[in-house]
């Protein structure tokens, strides 16, 4: 019997081995996500600087923002969360929408971008403003928070796009709607920063979005050089 002691602390060393190994491996492959050197710039960001490079006439969301609010189905009473809200500008436009009984989450992953949104918002008196610093993998919202979450030229910025969109699953109530708007990319038509810089466009990005839980409701021609897509969540398998 003692002699059968060495093979089984081999056996079981061998069994340490191959889990951790096995578990690293999975972990080890990547998802089809953005590089993680395009958010750098975020890290330490000249608010002054992204105000006027995102909110600034010739770029087609802001000179189209107040058809894209009226267009994502906002109303009054209604909590949302505008995910990589960058400067604010669609956190403070959807804050005056949904009204005081409403809620707006500004949620970024730049501690620099949601200090500045919270101290705007309460330049202008949206009390209905709440600022979410969150990481690549989650929003931080709490489960069910939210019917409506909007992301607007920020998709192609999630480096882990499959664990994002898990946690807005968890956070949208049930029927709740996600709206995302960014970068057409088509060989011959997009710019060469956009070919560049986006690493996907429409068509990957539904699949993408409706391998996690959400149906494709609305592909709406709204925007020539954006795509403005609205999904509806549904119960995950």
């Amino acid at each position: 019997m003692n002699r059968l002691r060495p093979f089984v602390g081999l056996w079981l060393i061998l069994v340490g081995l191959v889990v951790p190994a096995w578990v690293a491996a999975e972990d080890a492959v990547p998802p089809a996500g953005a590089p993680p050197a395009i958010n750098r710039q975020y890290e330490n960001p000249d608010y002054e600087q992204w105000v006027q490079a995102f909110e600034r006439p010739g770029r087609e969301v802001y000179d189209r923002r107040r058809e894209i609010v009226a267009a994502s189905g906002v109303k009054p009473g209604m909590a949302l969360a505008d995910i990589g809200a960058g400067t604010g500008l669609f956190t403070r436009l959807f804050a005056r929408e949904v009204g005081p009984q409403g809620k707006v989450y500004a949620v970024d992953i730049s501690q620099v971008f949601i200090d500045n949104i919270r101290r705007t918002s309460r330049e202008q008196g949206l009390a209905n403003v709440e600022g979410v610093v969150s990481t690549q993998t989650a929003t931080r919202l709490a489960p069910g928070a939210i019917d409506l979450a909007f992301v607007c030229d920020a998709y192609h910025h999630f480096e882990n796009p499959q664990a994002m969109l898990r946690s807005l699953h968890r956070a949208l109530r049930s029927g709740g709607a996600l709206v995302v708007i960014d970068f057409q990319r088509i060989h011959g038509h997009s710019s060469a920063w956009v070919m560049g810089h986006v690493r996907a466009g429409k068509e990957p990005a539904i699949r993408e979005i409706e391998a996690e839980g959400f149906k494709l409701v609305d592909d709406s021609p709204l925007l020539r050089e954006n795509f403005f897509l609205r999904f509806q969540r549904s119960e995950r398998r």
